[in-house]
């Protein structure tokens, strides 16, 4: 083996990795918005989410690409986890469209006419359109043209190595060389986080005579399995959500590959036989492409059954203290990359932060004299809260973002702002209310309980996910409680004027009833921007479960 070959082979797989993760990467940013709408609308039912991650996986052409963003779906609301399975499976039998690209068209035409005007027409439009759409496609056509360069470049140093190094020689590798083999197709896409381009090289190695159609055939078993560490990396310091559908993608691919290598023999001589029925030609690219689809589809069947016990199997773990309330059920890095999809786990985020500033504004409001002990504690979870949103805006500022999505993101730190002083005026209320004397009874006591359910009842009504909910009315109950406010503040007034209450006391209710409006003021502001966020966004629940 030459210097020059192996220098062809490490530049060809080079163009291969670069202009995969560029045409991965252009098209995630291209289409965001255009893929959070089909998983909004084509994961509603297994086939559906079995046909929506092959689609996106031929395009795209990375499975892990696919599988990253459905945990990223799944923390940012857009699926629930049954969903993602399906959208997980069909990712898998659409990577197979890797093998079938390179079998009829990398390895059978010129491949430069095909690439260059790609990376011509790319590079245009990237440079032209600076952070726009049009800069992304043009990004993926790039990518695209130099991923088929880099086919070019290894097929062209395999067919020169073959003769040297055929590392099929000496007949079949039987079980152990199998499993050998298997073992270096696990370790090529562990190296490269890609299957596609483990695929790649095994089919252009076998193409050039390097190995053989057993051995190309176990290391593309363990290429499939390999893509599980990607998955897995993902999903370091994620939520639980998303560790469930980890386990689920893991799972799914161990069994595939189990499967796949004990009936190896049986369905490669199936294949070889049958070609010239279903009508391909028999060279070895088009027979291993042939076979993986065949062993992911059957891992599909197999695993068709078995979902459901394993997704409530699976469901029931990872019940760590990350499903504490202080620890976002959303946000996760996994969808910084996909503006569209980040800006719907924040308003998801949003809406949990709203949900705890709600019950520590009614806890204040309704509980009875002295501190409510609960709120402190509530409290130092808004903070955490708040703080890890803002974190979490701040790495997605980096990303490359539309001018719509860059116009909401200071709307998001001021709601969860408005929810911030929520609690702490909640907090002050109960610290004010705990060394004062009962009210004496009387007209003053009575007006003053009736204007605290004026402000418990605009407080719980200020929930935009609940039905029924509008911005009017949420606005018409707030000038209620201030027509009665301005009353009783009067009322309190005159009642300490005229020594009906002690000075003491009257000034510590005018203090207590201030906060209790700036409270209400406070939440109606958060609940109306969450509100104005979520009219722009599709948003699905995330409790929606799948048919």
């Amino acid at each position: 083996m030459n210097t020059g070959t192996v220098i062809n082979l490490l530049g060809g797989l080079g163009l291969l990795l670069l202009g995969m993760k560029l045409m991965t990467d252009g098209l995630r940013l291209a289409g965001g918005p255009l893929l959070r709408d089909l998983l909004s609308n084509w994961t509603r039912t297994r086939l559906r989410g079995l046909l929506s991650g092959f689609g996106l996986t031929s395009l795209v052409q990375s499975s892990s690409a696919v599988t990253v963003a459905a945990i990223g779906f799944v923390n940012a609301g857009l699926m629930t986890m049954p969903e993602a399975v399906w959208v997980v499976y069909g990712s898998n039998v659409g990577t197979t469209t890797t093998a079938w690209i390179v079998a009829f068209l990398g390895l059978k035409i010129k491949i430069k006419a095909l690439a260059l005007p790609f990376i011509a027409v790319g590079t245009g439009l990237w440079i032209s359109g600076t952070v726009s759409r049009r800069a992304s496609f043009g990004e993926a056509l790039a990518g695209f043209g130099l991923f088929f360069l880099g086919v070019e470049v290894m097929q062209s140093a395999f067919t020169g190595l073959g003769p040297q190094l055929a590392l099929h020689s000496g007949g079949a590798p039987g079980i152990a060389g199998l499993a050998l083999f298997v073992g270096i197709g696990f370790v090529l896409t562990l190296a490269m986080q890609s299957s596609s381009a483990s695929l790649v090289l095994v089919l252009t190695a076998a193409a050039g005579g390097t190995i053989g159609l057993e051995a190309a055939a176990a290391a593309i078993i363990g290429a499939n399995v390999g893509t599980t560490s990607t998955a897995v990396f993902a999903v370091i310091g994620a939520t639980p959500s998303a560790k469930r559908l980890a386990v689920i993608h893991v799972v799914f691919k161990v069994i595939t590959g189990i499967i796949a290598f004990l009936i190896l023999g049986p369905m490669l001589a199936v294949i070889v036989w049958g070609r010239k029925v279903v009508g391909f030609a028999g060279e070895p690219a088009a027979i291993l492409a042939l076979y993986h689809t065949c062993f992911n589809v059957l891992g599909v069947m197999v695993l068709w059954p078995l979902t459901r016990p394993l997704t409530r199997f699976v469901s029931k773990r990872f019940k760590t203290a990350e499903e504490d309330e202080s620890a976002p059920r959303y946000l996760d890095d996994t969808v910084v990359r996909t503006p569209a999809l980040a800006v719907n786990a924040l308003v998801l985020e949003l809406g949990r932060i709203a949900g705890i500033a709600r019950r520590m504004a009614l806890s204040a409001i309704v509980c009875s004299l002295g501190p409510c002990p609960e709120n402190s504690r509530e409290m130092r979870v808004l903070e955490s809260l708040q703080l890890k949103a803002g974190k979490f805006i701040g790495k997605l500022t980096q990303e490359g973002l539309g001018q719509d999505i860059a116009d909401a993101l200071p709307r998001f730190l001021r709601a969860t702002q408005y929810f911030r002083v929520v609690g702490e005026l909640a907090t002050e209320e109960e610290q004010l209310r705990a060394g004062m004397q009962p009210i004496p009874k009387g007209e003053v006591a009575k007006r003053i309980d009736e204007l605290r359910r004026k402000a418990a009842a605009v407080v719980e009504f200020g929930d935009p996910e609940e039905e029924g909910f509008t911005p009017a009315k949420l606005r018409g109950l707030q000038q209620e409680f201030e027509n009665d406010y301005q009353e009783v503040k009067q009322l309190i007034l005159n009642a300490g004027t005229d020594g009906r209450l002690a000075v003491t006391t009257m000034t510590q209710l005018l203090e207590l009833n201030s906060r209790i409006r700036r409270l209400v003021g406070q939440s109606v502001k958060g609940a109306l921007m969450l509100a104005r966020l979520r009219s722009r966004l599709p948003f699905v629940p995330p409790e929606t479960a799948a048919e």
